[in-house]
């Protein structure tokens, strides 16, 4: 048997269906299926049952996907270990960037990976949080920032740092903010972003204490794009602290004071790829800009405590 077809049966079995993960392997369905057929063959099994929607794993398809799983591991181990041997680490990664370039310093780990290491290119990728973490998770991201809730065992993180967001809302608002309660503040206009991303769970987070939800006028997937709506009067939106007192101060926006939501800015990437010699060398990059201590990558929840309302 060969590794391709064990990659193609972990696949097909994490997403149930073979023209899906034709896709994440970006190989033919026709080739897919034929990989399939020559290992059921060979093993003398049937691993799937086809159905409508799909296929599910047989009973032996159950029992034989962890060992494919450890088998795939052992190969990436052996080529993790084999790639460390050479003092020169060279190659791609592809790493997700979430928020400004400024509060996550992106600058800054370009410079020092290109000084550090010349030979490793890094491709960008601009995501929503929760995009993000769900790409790291199916590997089709390498690495990334992002903020929110981390307790998935596939992924591990470096802890960055808090982010405070608050209730900005167009200036000429203020009056209609005054004494206004979470009902009040609920039912006016709101700019949300994409349901997959953090800053929306927060939003909702905030409000669900009490019992109401939100109202959605426009959505926007950007930082800037949210400032700029709010700012010109459409509606109100979660900013962060820093930004939202900045623009407090140029009389932009004005703030709703009894919300206050905290997050966790992270690092994050796959958990069984930190012996990888990139990414092994990046999360060193990330951890000398952050001036993080050389210890295993901290993993625990960074919403549920710290995105209770209270007061400011």
């Amino acid at each position: 048997m060969e590794l391709y077809q064990l990659r193609s049966f972990v696949t097909v079995a994490a997403l149930g269906h073979v023209t899906r993960a034709a896709e994440r392997l970006h190989v033919s369905q026709p080739a897919v299926s034929a990989q399939l057929k020559a290992l059921e063959d060979e093993l003398g099994v049937a691993l799937f049952e086809r159905t409508r929607g799909g296929v599910l794993l047989t009973t032996a398809g159950e029992r034989l996907l962890a060992l494919a799983e450890s088998v795939l591991a052992a190969a990436q181990a052996l080529q993790d270990e084999a790639r460390a041997l050479k003092s020169d680490v060279a190659g791609s990664l592809r790493v997700g960037t979430v928020v400004d370039a400024g509060l996550i310093r992106l600058g800054e780990l370009l410079t020092a990976a290109v000084e550090r290491y010349p030979r490793v290119k890094l491709e960008l990728h601009h995501e929503v949080s929760g995009a993000a973490l769900a790409k790291v998770r199916e590997g089709t991201l390498d690495a990334s920032f992002y903020f929110g809730e981390l307790d998935d065992p596939q992924v591990a993180g470096l802890m960055l740092r808090e982010m405070v967001y608050r209730v900005a809302a167009p200036a000429d608002w203020r009056d209609r903010l005054e004494g206004a309660d979470w009902t009040a503040v609920a039912a006016m206009p709101w700019v949300r972003t994409p349901p997959i991303s953090t800053h929306s769970r927060l939003v909702e987070s905030l409000f669900r204490e009490h019992g109401v939800a939100p109202t959605r006028v426009v959505e926007a997937d950007h930082e800037s794009d949210i400032v700029s709506l709010v700012s010109s009067g459409v509606g109100l939106s979660l900013m962060r602290e820093e930004v939202a007192r900045e623009l407090e101060a140029a009389g932009e926006v004005c703030l709703w004071e009894p919300a206050r939501a905290a997050t966790t800015l992270w690092f994050i990437y796959s958990a069984r790829r930190a012996n990888d010699p990139l990414v092994a060398a990046l999360i060193d990059v990330v951890r000398e800009i952050w001036q993080l201590a050389s210890e295993p990558a901290t993993v625990r929840s960074a919403l549920a405590p710290a995105a209770a309302p209270h007061a400011a």
